[in-house]
């Protein structure tokens, strides 16, 4: 079924792979035991060529460890989802794109949660089949429509979703994929169908990511996929408050986002022509 992927949607059988393999790890920040049913056979490939242009046998790692950095967005956004879905008025998580997460499986969700996963019906099938017979531990409702179609919202409200109720939405993994101009329509919707006070998380890189000459090695080998980095930010506070969400971004390896993981140095905001990935999170105005 992994041909009926495109190659944007292939990068979360990367990310299956490397939570299964984070899974493994003695030090784990936490557990995932879907995750191996979910690499697929492209999975273990991708996590390969990703160890092999990071950590090259002739010269010093200059690329952001991937498995390092997955592991604490991983971690930093289980939690944001947990303490979100622990308020009470709190009643919807919606997940765009899910691709292959399964926290609906692996994590404990109040009683009072709906847990909305959007993806088209290629990756929604492909997760289905390899979770056959594995329950979600929470009210689970799969949208299976592309985001980039111009009735997900529809499809989103036939499926439950209430937009005058608070809900919880995490962007993860997707905005370095498109333009910058579908990243603000994206934004745009999102804001349109939450209420005041409603939560948003999301991950985002700076513009030097996308082309300083030591990001190169990971850059191509995206690009080689067929899925190259598109957007980033330097200001993703100023880019998420233009659409009405007033937010905080944290690097990985400052307080809160580092989980004794992050192996590299944290420049400073002011600092130029440096590396950034950064964790938004914040509410609807």
């Amino acid at each position: 079924m992994t041909e009926l992927l495109n190659p944007v949607e292939r990068t979360a059988l990367l990310t299956a792979a490397l939570r299964a393999a984070e899974t493994r790890r003695d030090d784990r920040l936490y557990e995932d035991p879907y995750a191996a049913r979910l690499v697929g056979e492209t999975g273990p490939e991708l996590l390969a060529e990703v160890q092999d242009a990071t950590y090259p046998p002739d010269r010093p790692r200059s690329l952001p460890s991937t498995p390092d950095y997955n592991a604490i967005r991983t971690r930093f956004f289980d939690d944001y989802l947990q303490r979100s879905a622990a308020e009470p008025e709190m009643t919807q998580i919606v997940l765009a794109p899910s691709g292959m997460d399964s926290r609906a499986y692996r994590l404990r969700w109040p009683d009072h949660v709906r847990y909305f996963e959007i993806d088209r019906p290629a990756v929604l099938e492909f997760k289905a089949d390899r979770l056959a017979g594995v329950s979600a531990r929470v009210d689970r409702r799969s949208v299976a429509v592309d985001l980039t179609d111009d009735d997900w919202e529809q499809r989103l409200v036939a499926s439950g979703y209430d937009p005058v109720l608070p809900s919880t939405w995490l962007l993860e993994g997707l905005l370095y994929y498109i333009p910058e101009q579908d990243t603000r329509r994206m934004l745009e919707r999102v804001a349109a169908i939450t209420a005041p006070g409603s939560r948003i998380a999301a991950d985002l890189v700076n513009t030097a990511a996308l082309t300083l000459p030591p990001m190169r090695g990971l850059l191509d080998l995206f690009e080689r996929w067929g899925c190259p980095w598109l957007f980033g930010s330097d200001e993703p506070e100023a880019l998420f408050d233009g659409h009405g969400f007033d937010v905080r971004a944290v690097q990985p390896g400052e307080p809160g986002a580092d989980f004794g993981r992050w192996p590299d140095p944290v420049p400073e905001r002011h600092v130029e022509g440096v590396r950034r990935v950064f964790f938004v999170h914040g509410r609807r105005r």
